[in-house]
């Protein structure tokens, strides 16, 4: 089944063994456009367009901004494949972030996460939903904040008792108010990206000043 969206293609296979998962993963390499979700015998392959594509890259500027001006590192994993032997659940975020746990994964080229923490934040680019429920994935992997962005809106979920709930603030990047990133997404297609982004980095100053 093929669903197609100005911002990417969605397609989905069923009765797929984990097994045959993996070995799909192996065989398909880490050098691709797609991105792969695995749960109860689905697997969903997503396709990014260029909206799609733009929105994601934006957002990261904006994550790299928020972690300079609150002095924190961070470490870029992208669509970092994050597979569970053990839970038979598997899915390839947009975009992830290793943050409180950067100093952990910092010279690591591979991350296993049978040794390693899972990233601290992942963001999902839906402008059409995922038949797979990405809530309950993520929570299971135990990652700690999840954003979904719908092209419109940012949702921002934190993980409490092993359950995603939805929150107006970052677990993060508190005090900033991020669910308003999407109105710099807007705001770049008539001013530019780097535009936006200094834009976006005085807005966070003034909010990091208006919390003291």
């Amino acid at each position: 089944m093929l669903t197609r969206t100005p911002a990417e293609q969605r397609t989905l296979l069923v009765n797929i063994s984990w097994q045959t998962f993996k070995a799909m993963l192996a065989e398909m390499g880490s050098e691709r456009l797609t991105r792969l979700a695995y749960d109860s015998g689905t697997v969903e392959i997503m396709t990014p367009l260029m909206p799609h594509e733009n929105s994601n890259r934006l957002i990261e500027v904006f994550v790299g901004v928020l972690c300079e001006e609150l002095g924190l590192e961070i470490k870029r994993t992208g669509s970092l494949t994050l597979a569970r032997d053990d839970l038979w659940r598997g899915g390839e975020p947009d975009s992830s972030y290793y943050i409180q746990n950067e100093a952990l994964v910092r010279d690591k080229e591979h991350i296993d996460l049978k040794f390693d923490p899972p990233p601290d934040l992942v963001l999902e680019v839906e402008y059409s939903r995922s038949i797979i429920d990405k809530l309950s994935l993520y929570a299971a992997m135990g990652i700690p904040e999840f954003w979904r962005y719908n092209g419109y809106v940012l949702r921002v979920y934190k993980l409490e008792l092993g359950e995603y709930q939805e929150s107006n603030s970052s677990l993060t990047f508190a005090p900033v108010t991020v669910k308003e990133i999407p109105k710099f997404i807007q705001e770049s297609r008539k001013v530019g990206e780097l535009t936006s982004t200094r834009n976006f980095r005085n807005w966070v100053r003034q909010q990091l000043g208006n919390s003291k």
